[in-house]
C-alpha cells in the first residue's frame, strides 16, 4: 500500500475543502508514492515522535496539529518545529495532519468527545453557512431513479438526519441534435420534446465534483443539462463544537468528577456553579472559547472546552458553567479515532497509537 492510499481515504473522509483558512492541513512531509510500512496516530508530532515511529518502523506519521503551520523560511533546526522536520526527511518518514477539517467533521473530533461523555442527540453547535450547493438537473422520467441512486451513493441529498432527500416536479424537455449529436432520445436534426423531471438535491460543497461525476456517468443524455444555485442555509453535518444531552440530569459536581476522570484532567478551570444539575452539554475540542455565545444561545447548562482565557471567564455571565479541561486533554482521544476509522477501511495494516505525552503542560 502506498502513503498516497492512505491520504486519499483520509481525505475522503474530511477533505482539505473544510479545514479553516488559516490551518496547514494535508501531507506536509514525505513522498505519498512511498509505500506505507507503518502509521504511528499522534495528536502532535514532535521529535519523540517521529523517534517513536523510527524505533516502531512506521513510515508515516497521522497527527491533528499541524508540525508545519506557518511557512517555514530554513531548515537548520534552531527550533522543535525543524528539528521534527529535518529528523522526519533523514529518517524517510511522511507526516500529515488532520487538524481542523476532522474538527469541523460531524463524525470527527467532537463526536469522540460526545460519545465518551455517553451523550445523546448530538450536532453540531455552530454549522457552516455558505458551504451547500443546489443542484438541479432534468431527467427522463424512465431514468430518474438511477441517476437519483447514483447521486445519492455520491453524497448528495443529505440533510441532517436524513438522507436520500430530493424534489421532482414534472416538464416537457425540448431539443434538437445537430449533426455531430449522437442523441439518447429523438433523432438529429428534428425538433424533440421528452416528458422530463426537474430533480433538484442539496449537495455538501466537498462531495460537489463526486456527485456530479455520478450523474454524468449515470444520466442517458449525451449532453447533461444542470444548474448549480449557491445555498446560505446552515449544513447540519459541518461546523464547530457539539451539543447533546444526558439521559437525565445530574448534579454538577458529579458530572465535573465524571469529567475530571474521563479526560484524566489535572485541573478543571471552570466558573461558579449556577445550576444545581446539567443534562445539556455543549463542548468544543481543542480552543472553542469563539463558542461561547452559541452554547448560551442554545441554553447548554456546561460549555465545556480548553484555553480559555482570564477575561472571557467573565463572559459567562451566570448563564451557563464554563468548564476549561485543557486543550491537549479535550482532544487526546482523537487518536482513538483516526485509528478507528483507519481500521475500519485497512483491517490489515499496522496502525498504532502514539505512547508519548505530548502534552507541553504540567500541573503541580
Amino acid at each position: 500500500m502506498k502513503i498516497k492510499e492512505i491520504v486519499s481515504y483520509l481525505e475522503e473522509i474530511a477533505p482539505l475543502s473544510m479545514q479553516e483558512n488559516y490551518d496547514n492541513c494535508g501531507l506536509l512531509v514525505g513522498d505519498a508514492e512511498s509505500k506505507c510500512k507503518g502509521v504511528l496516530i499522534t495528536l502532535d508530532c514532535i521529535e519523540e515522535t517521529v523517534e517513536e515511529a523510527v524505533k516502531k518502523g512506521c513510515n508515516l506519521i497521522i497527527a491533528h496539529h499541524p508540525i508545519i503551520f506557518s511557512g517555514l523560511k530554513s531548515l537548520t533546526g534552531k527550533n522543535y518545529i525543524e528539528r521534527t522536520v529535518l529528523r522526519a526527511i533523514k529518517n524517510d518518514i511522511a507526516i500529515y495532519a488532520i487538524h481542523t477539517n476532522l474538527d469541523n467533521h460531524l463524525l470527527g473530533v467532537n463526536r469522540e468527545i460526545g460519545e465518551r461523555l455517553g451523550l445523546e442527540k448530538l450536532k453540531i453547535l455552530s454549522p457552516k453557512r455558505q458551504v451547500l450547493t443546489k443542484l438541479v438537473c432534468f431527467v427522463p422520467r424512465e431514468s430518474i431513479d438511477q441517476v437519483k441512486t447514483a447521486m445519492f451513493d455520491a453524497g448528495a441529498g443529505e440533510i441532517g438526519n436524513y438522507s436520500s432527500c430530493s424534489f421532482e416536479v414534472e416538464g416537457t424537455g425540448q431539443f434538437k441534435a445537430n449533426d455531430e449529436a449522437n442523441p439518447h432520445l429523438g433523432e438529429r436534426g428534428k425538433i424533440e420534446k421528452v416528458k422530463e423531471l426537474r430533480l433538484e438535491v442539496l449537495v455538501s460543497n466537498h462531495k460537489l465534483n463526486q456527485v456530479l461525476s455520478a450523474m454524468f456517468e449515470a444520466h442517458p443524455y449525451e449532453e447533461v443539462a444542470y444548474e448549480l444555485y449557491p445555498i446560505s442555509n446552515v449544513n447540519q453535518t459541518e461546523g464547530a463544537g457539539m451539543i447533546g444531552e444526558l439521559k437525565q440530569a445530574i448534579p454538577t459536581i458529579d458530572f465535573l468528577k465524571l469529567l475530571k476522570e474521563t479526560f484524566h484532567c489535572g485541573v478543571i478551570r471552570h466558573t461558579k456553579i449556577v445550576k444545581d444539575k446539567v443534562q445539556k452539554i455543549a463542548f468544543c475540542g481543542g480552543a472553542g472559547s469563539f463558542l461561547l455565545k452559541n452554547a448560551i444561545r442554545q441554553q447548554a447548562d456546561i460549555f465545556i472546552t480548553g484555553d480559555f482565557k482570564y477575561h472571557e471567564f467573565f463572559d459567562a455571565e451566570d448563564k451557563v458553567l464554563i468548564a476549561d479541561i485543557g486543550h491537549f486533554e479535550s482532544e487526546q482521544f482523537t487518536s482513538h479515532r483516526l485509528k478507528f476509522l483507519l481500521k475500519k477501511k485497512f483491517t490489515n495494516f499496522a496502525v498504532r497509537l502514539t505512547e508519548v505525552n505530548t502534552n507541553p503542560i504540567n500541573y503541580f
